[in-house]
């Protein structure tokens, strides 16, 4: 519950402004189609069956507003309260984001629109975190062997790579402290790496929740092929899922004694 017993207010901030120059594509990349559909619609999709989120923020490119809000009603998303204008940097956008959430907000999730296998499950435990700590964020433990070096690319340091973890999106605040913690770092000229670096600042906990490797974020044309791959697969489990328990239902179908005359 909220403050005074209100039921608690959930909100999602999905960034989607980024110019995609990585893909070497003309299109932007959240407009790329995944599946045969927009890449940004299919997180929307996920946080729009949430029965705890109360809304979704898309952040977007200036100028773009009325190509998304197109594509958000020629595919029926539902739970988009706005659609907002972004700026140079993402944590721009994301801060023009939450400074668009209604006042009452308890929590928000941030997810990039490039991640477009989000899960319920994932939105449900980030949020779980964050109503204990007030900071969580997925991520996923590093498995290669992370070296610093310095200019001339002689190796410094070895980290030790059972403390490291890869962070990934959603990350989930309660909304008074995240709001804080942009704010303060755009007054500061700060620009972090993603958004629960803002609260370390200052001196808050994150707690990180353990995800998948699945999860991945579409920077590349490379990413966008592997893309394809994961969807075609889960297609292919849940074809085989639907085509066993249609059998099972045949055979005890067969196996029911008839009725008698």
């Amino acid at each position: 519950m909220g403050e005074g017993g209100r039921m608690t207010k959930v909100y999602a901030v999905v960034p989607a402004a980024g110019s995609g120059r990585r893909m070497g594509a003309e299109t932007k990349k959240q407009f790329l189609l995944l599946g045969g559909r927009p890449l940004f619609l299919r997180c929307l999709e996920v946080f729009a069956a949430h029965p705890a989120v109360a809304g979704t923020y898309l952040v977007v490119a200036p100028g773009d507003e009325e190509q998304v809000a197109r594509l958000i009603r020629a595919h029926g998303i539902a739970k988009v309260r706005g659609i907002v204008p972004g700026g140079r940097e993402r944590q721009d956008s994301v801060r023009l984001g939450l400074e668009a959430l209604p006042a009452a907000t308890d929590y928000v999730l941030i997810h990039d629109a490039a991640r477009p296998f989000l899960t319920l499950e994932l939105i449900e435990r980030t949020l779980a975190a964050a109503q204990r700590t007030g900071a969580a964020a997925a991520a996923v433990p590093v498995k290669d062997t992370i070296k610093v070096a310095g200019p001339s690319l002689l190796v410094e340091k070895t980290l030790e790579r059972r403390l490291l973890w890869a962070m990934q999106t959603p990350q989930t605040f309660a909304y008074g402290l995240i709001l804080k913690a942009h704010r303060q770092a755009h007054a500061e000229g700060f620009i972090g790496t993603d958004d629960a670096v803002l609260v370390e600042r200052l001196g808050h906990p994150v707690e990180l929740v353990p995800a998948s490797d699945g999860n991945i974020k579409i920077t590349t044309s490379t990413d966008l092929l592997l893309a394809e791959c994961l969807l075609a697969r889960a297609k292919a489990e849940r074809d085989e899922s639907l085509g066993a328990s249609a059998l099972q239902e045949k055979v005890r179908g067969k196996e029911s004694p008839g009725r008698e005359a």
